[in-house]
């Protein structure tokens, strides 16, 4: 007999009363309070209710000490924030994420300041910096030395406080309300105490926005605070909302020991005491992590904790040791006054010997699946903070990036939410069977977890706590409807998918450490796990990468002379150009959400097909599941021939259309082009060849369509070869003194002239050019500077025939015996061949 399915309902008596709001934000941390009050200031008049399991200041927010990621130092970039952040998050960040995140990310925490948070500053003023794991720059901002999180935490409230927000304290969010068509339209809650509301009520509103935090607590230890049970995530998977990457905690690697057997919240060593130069050791003294990663003690947080547990594997012990002994008592006292007093209270000095410390679940990577405005996949519901994915942190996330996170999504999820407006109808009651877990079964939870599901992992370990969850559904009792059942419940859920996701992936990546498969797997693996609830119970679906080209298509492309990562970053810029903020609005308006087509990219015209790769790249990135080519780059085609066919969802393809083809026909216009001018000069020993007069981004892969029609590039930059021109001349005095001037400053590099009249061949060839140029001469003018080469050159010449050539002279040209015909309007003003996409049925 099989467990009882995961409820999709909490089992809640009826609510006994009703609150209206426009927003309402459930959390109270960084990411909730910077959506209220940023939502309060781009509407004065609307209600905006805050909904809090604790009181108003408590939540993860507090506890965070080391502080937030912002490029502030002018010797620091964006560029290199992000290049740190897609380095800790092993090839799974959403770089449209990341960029979002450094570049608004200094305004955001400016704006922080703004609201009254004041952090730690150099005696002349400047705001301090430090470095954490990750980070190749001092980028860190911190305040108290290590108590950020209850500074940022103490200003967001006294803004909260000051103004019009209204705030329901001690209040346990149950389940989401929808509308007849799914949107979201309130929550359920349950306020826990006596007052003006208390029991199980209900909240409408306009927009819900889910920033609930953690789920640390689903193991025995971590550094989370008690409040943090998963209830944001669990609430969106009942609701039918998507989780993305559950699978991948975050561990933090230096949390105090506190014995054997200690459980709950655990205090946290931030990793800005190894910013400040601390380091791990094991019993014996010896620095393991030197050996280990080539930013030692500051490697990512996934290779520390690694590193760590094998350490302890290898020693046999329960811990390793953080030394900062050489800090002395002043600095400790100052920098870190928090730790130290923690340190204090458990009979350990930091300035007199080293710290006991282990790994801790510390922050989930994963969570409610969001786009860069926070939004969920149902309509209203929005999702913030560490509940949420937005594609930031990606296998594992970066240190102090979790804060800048929380602050730059939560106004974009305000200014999102006031422009929309949504506007639902009316909430309907939920049809879904309720049900809820024995509040008993909570330890056995968090202790098969931290056994089977925690820093190590393997299938054996993960399919035994799978089976200990299942079992634990069961209850030889009826459970009461209360706090500590809905957050078992809530936990049960969570546990149960973040150790399927577990199982199914294959491999270790960041923060998911497989011991049966122990490396990284980019060919089948590079991608995301996303979860659904439904009846029948969890549903899992692999989406590849949004940002990753799929190997097929790089090793392509790479066979082709093109760089995947160039060709990734064009579409970067493309699909942003097309997107904008509100994404694909006719698609998302006219096509329900779960629809799925196929549809073929059809040639309209006869031409030469060139970019398909390409264009397969941009349907994989929007979601397109499978494609088949059924032409190849190069090759001729006819009117009607199908060139591909693309599988995948509606919105997808049809989103994915105008990017596709804009680059598909442009690059089949050249290579259509090229082929033209090829076949009129066929049976001649010239070639056709190309000029830089390409579009801004685009020379390579323009070029490369050149090649499939046939011709040949030229110089690819201004740093290929040398290219004197008129103007050259006139600048440096003669055509003799241009030339001696490019050889005496560079003496391997080639050296091309062009030459308008055939006066000047005497002097260049004098010179001993390599190739040269004839610009706009006549086709006799052509035939005898080919004889005065053959005549006067003492080693071979290249001729190439430039400017005003047609392709109805280009035979006459290749056959007085130049070498290469250039052509600019190749890649400058070739038409797009008309290429289409068809949706089928």
């Amino acid at each position: 007999m099989s467990a009882p399915a995961i409820p999709l309902r909490l089992t809640a008596p009826a609510p006994g009363w009703t609150a209206e709001a426009d927003v309402v934000v459930v959390g109270s941390g960084i990411a909730g309070l910077t959506v209220a009050l940023r939502y309060a200031e781009l509407d004065p008049a609307a209600k905006v209710l805050v909904v809090t399991k604790d009181v108003l200041s408590s939540g993860s927010t507090r506890w965070a000490q080391g502080g937030i990621a912002a490029v502030l130092d002018p010797r620091d970039t964006p560029e290199e924030h992000l290049n740190d952040t897609l380095l800790a998050g092993v090839g799974l960040c959403d770089v449209g994420a990341v960029r979002t995140l450094v570049t608004e990310g200094p305004g955001a925490l400016r704006r922080l300041m703004a609201r009254g948070a004041r952090f730690d500053r150099t005696p002349d003023g400047e705001l301090q910096l430090t470095r954490e794991g990750g980070h190749r720059r001092r980028r860190i901002v911190h305040a108290g030395g290590d108590a950020t999180g209850a500074e940022v935490q103490r200003a967001l409230v006294e803004a909260v406080r000051a103004g019009s927000i209204e705030v329901i304290e001690h209040a346990l969010v149950l389940d989401l309300l929808k509308d007849a068509r799914g949107r979201a339209r309130g929550v359920t809650l349950h306020v826990m105490g006596e007052g003006a509301r208390d029991g199980v009520g209900a909240v409408l509103a306009r927009a819900v926005v889910l920033a609930t935090g953690g789920m640390g607590q689903v193991y025995a230890a971590t550094t989370n605070p008690v409040v943090s049970t998963g209830d944001g995530v669990a609430l969106a998977l009942r609701a039918g909302a998507v989780v993305r990457d559950i699978e991948f905690v975050q561990f933090h690697p230096t949390v105090l020991w506190l014995g054997e057997g200690s459980t709950g919240q655990q205090p946290l060593i931030s990793e800005a005491v190894r910013g400040e130069g601390a380091f791990l050791i094991d019993h014996a003294g010896n620095r393991f992590m030197t050996d280990v990663h080539e930013l030692a003690d500051l490697a990512p947080r996934d290779v520390v904790a690694k590193a760590i547990m094998r350490t302890m594997r290898a020693t046999g012990r329960a811990h390793v040791f953080l030394d900062g002994r050489h800090f002395g008592r002043e600095r400790w006292e100052t920098r870190f006054p928090t730790i130290y007093a923690v340190c204090r209270e458990h009979g350990i000095d930091p300035a007199t010997e080293p710290i006991p410390v282990s790994p801790a679940a510390h922050y989930a990577s994963g969570g409610v699946r969001t786009d860069l405005r926070g939004r969920t996949s149902i309509d209203g519901l929005y999702a913030c903070g560490e509940v949420a994915c937005t594609g930031v942190h990606g296998a594992n996330r970066l240190a102090s990036n979790s804060l800048l996170e929380g602050l730059v999504f939560a106004e974009r999820i305000a200014e999102d939410i006031h422009r929309v407006r949504p506007e639902p109808g009316e909430p309907v009651e939920s049809q879904a069977a309720p049900g809820l877990a024995d509040p008993r079964i909570r330890p056995r939870i968090q202790a098969h977890m931290s056994t089977g599901a925690s820093v190590l992992r393997s299938r054996e370990s993960l399919l035994t706590t799978a089976r200990a969850l299942r079992e634990a559904r069961w209850t030889p009792v009826e459970v009461p409807a209360c706090t500590e059942s809905w957050e078992v419940t809530n936990l049960l859920t969570v546990a149960t998918l973040l150790t399927g996701a577990a199982a199914a992936r294959l491999e270790t990546r960041g923060s998911h450490w497989r011991e049966d498969y122990d490396t990284r797997d980019d060919n089948e693996w590079l991608g995301h796990l996303d979860v659904t609830l439904t009846e029948e119970g969890p549903r899992m679906t692999y989406t590849p990468h949004g940002d990753a080209m799929p190997p097929r298509l790089a090793q392509e492309l790479t066979a082709a002379g093109l760089d995947p990562a160039e060709v990734d970053a064009l579409i970067d810029r493309a699909l942003a150009e097309d997107l904008q903020e509100a994404g694909d609005v006719t698609s998302l308006a006219t096509i329900p959400a779960g629809q799925s087509s196929s549809a073929d990219v059809v040639a309209r015209k006869d031409g030469v097909v060139a970019g398909l790769a390409v264009a397969e790249a941009v349907f994989v990135r929007l979601g397109a599941g499978r494609s088949e080519r059924r032409a190849k780059d190069g090759e001729r085609v006819r009117a009607g021939d199908v060139l591909m066919t693309v599988e995948g969802p509606t919105r997808a393809l049809l989103t994915a259309e105008r990017t596709a083809l804009n680059l598909l026909t442009h690059l089949s216009g050249v290579a259509t082009l090229t082929g033209r001018w090829v076949e009129a000069i066929s049976g001649t020993t010239a070639r056709v060849r190309d000029s830089r007069k390409t579009l801004p981004g685009l020379r390579s892969l323009e070029k490369y369509a050149v090649r499939c029609g046939g011709g040949v590039n030229h110089r690819m930059s201004l740093s290929d070869a040398a290219l004197i021109k008129d103007n050259h001349v006139v600048a440096a005095g003669g055509v003799a003194e241009a030339f001696r001037a490019v050889r005496e400053r560079y003496p391997e590099l080639p050296i091309e002239v062009e030459v308008d009249r055939l006066d000047q061949l005497e002097a260049v060839l004098d010179e001993g050019a390599a190739e040269i140029l004839l610009d706009n001469f006549t086709i006799e003018d052509t035939a005898r500077a080919v004889q005065v080469v053959k005549n006067r050159a003492k080693n071979r010449v290249a001729l190439e025939a430039s400017g005003g050539l047609t392709l109805e002279s280009a035979r006459d040209v290749a056959e007085t015996g130049v070498e290469y015909l250039a052509v600019g309007a190749l890649t400058h003003s070739a038409p797009a061949l008309d290429i289409a996409l068809d949706l089928r049925g």
